[in-house]
């Protein structure tokens, strides 16, 4: 009895110990591969800054709107809409994927396991690792998707008044899919010009790409019934200013969300882009001033969006002097643009060239002279690389873009009869009017 009841102690010791042994081991390897701890810090700056860059899209839509006419008012402003749900779904389906899904395409990055975010939900990819912070992806998934919906947005405003909805909705989704995925990629996902070419927030990926794709489309598509003869006059500047400052607000999260961090290049990212937006106002005002012996709204508007286009690619990596230089300098180059557009008689309606794609160049090209630090290859090759990716974007984007809107055009068809454009996109095209107006010049 008591040698089996010894024996029954033995075999519990055994069976404790063996478990003992597991639960250590299991603890163990726990402490090895520790679960990522999530900065809830910087995740709530890009929860605000995401929300922030959502909110320029309505705010660009104010913008056009206000700048046509009183017939075509719904009708721009939907092509800001219409993006938002258009790439909204295409950025889920698959642009993430393209852009950031992998390393070691020539084309795009891929990862089948991104494809609807599914792999972003969970699982070792549900962290993104931005230096040593810690954020869930789907976070930087959704503020990176808030980029690729403003961009061929702001095309639309390039040939505002005289294109058809259907075959800007084809356009704008073709677009993404064929020109920003693979530029952003190229930039900042892997691809051959990252970590060369430094564009902080889309000089080269949002705005040149944009710029020159709106100036090619309204090459291909030709002016307006009457441009340059008939004048053409805003409907409602106020509106116009009122989308001027959500952009202004809008583009903190822009160009500081861009840092993914919450700390020392955030508020640097944060302060330039106040200082050059500012000074790209002034300076806009103070050329008009003597040129045209007055200062206007629209001027004043044109020259926030110069100085905060050429901030952009340079924020995260210049002081504020530089923010200085690149706002005077950005503003008086597209000045130049938008005067130069008159001479030349081409239609690009909202200045899409004349602002976005100048400026990107300016900020792109101009931040290699005012960097806060020289980088170690010197400062001659870090100017090829800023030329090397405006001239991919501007090459590439032209070219793609071009052989786009060709074929929606002799497909489906891009550009608006004469008919329909003489009444007005609101009506002919949605069967409104924006303000229950008579008068609807």
């Amino acid at each position: 009895m008591k040698t089996r009841t010894m024996m029954t102690y033995c075999l519990g010791l055994v069976g404790l110990l063996v478990c003992t042994g597991s639960v250590l081991a299991q603890d163990m390897a726990v402490a090895d591969d520790p679960e990522p701890v999530i900065d809830t810090g910087t995740t709530a700056w890009m929860l605000v800054s995401t929300t922030l860059v959502l909110l320029m899209i309505p705010g660009l839509a104010m913008f056009y709107g206000g700048l046509v006419r009183t017939k075509n008012v719904l009708g721009t402003m939907m092509h800001s809409f219409a993006a938002m749900a258009i790439i909204g779904v295409v950025w889920a389906l698959c642009g993430y994927s393209m852009c950031f899904g992998a390393e070691g395409g020539w084309w795009v990055g891929w990862d089948w396991d991104f494809v609807m975010l599914r792999g972003l939900d969970s699982g070792s990819d549900m962290y993104y690792y931005a230096g040593d912070t810690v954020i869930p992806h789907l976070v930087f998934a959704m503020f990176q998707g808030k980029f690729a919906i403003i961009t061929p947005a702001l095309i639309a405003g390039a040939f505002a008044e005289r294109v058809r909805f259907r075959g800007y909705c084809v356009f704008i989704a073709l677009w993404s899919l064929l020109i920003y995925c693979p530029l952003c990629y190229w930039v900042w996902g892997g691809g051959f010009l990252t970590g060369k070419a430094i564009d902080f927030a889309g000089g080269t990926v949002i705005h040149i790409s944009a710029g020159v794709a709106g100036l090619v489309c309204a090459f291909y598509l030709g002016a307006r019934r009457g441009y340059p003869k008939t004048a053409m006059h805003p409907n409602n500047l106020v509106m116009t200013m009122m989308g001027a400052g959500l952009l202004w607000v809008g583009w903190f999260g822009f160009n500081a969300g861009s840092s993914v961090a919450s700390g020392l290049q955030t508020a640097q990212a944060l302060t330039v882009t106040q200082i050059a937006a500012a000074t790209g106002a002034l300076t806009w005002i103070i050329i008009e001033s003597f040129h045209l012996k007055k200062a206007t709204s629209l001027g004043l508007m044109s020259g926030i969006l110069a100085g905060l286009v050429a901030i952009t690619p340079a924020a995260g990596d210049v002081p504020p002097y530089g923010a200085v230089a690149l706002g005077i300098v950005g503003a008086l180059f597209c000045y130049g643009a938008v005067v130069i557009k008159g001479k030349l008689g081409y239609d690009d309606t909202l200045d899409v060239f004349g602002i976005h794609g100048i400026a990107g160049i300016v900020g792109a090209i101009g931040l290699t002279f005012v960097l806060r630090s020289i980088p170690e290859h010197g400062f001659t090759t870090q100017l090829w690389y800023q030329a090397e990716g405006v001239l991919v974007s501007i090459i590439y984007a032209g070219v793609v873009t071009l052989l786009l809107v060709v074929l929606v055009d002799k497909t489906i068809g891009l550009r608006l009869g004469d008919k329909d454009e003489m009444a007005g996109m609101d009506h002919a095209l949605h069967g409104e009017h924006g303000f229950g107006l008579l008068n609807l010049n």
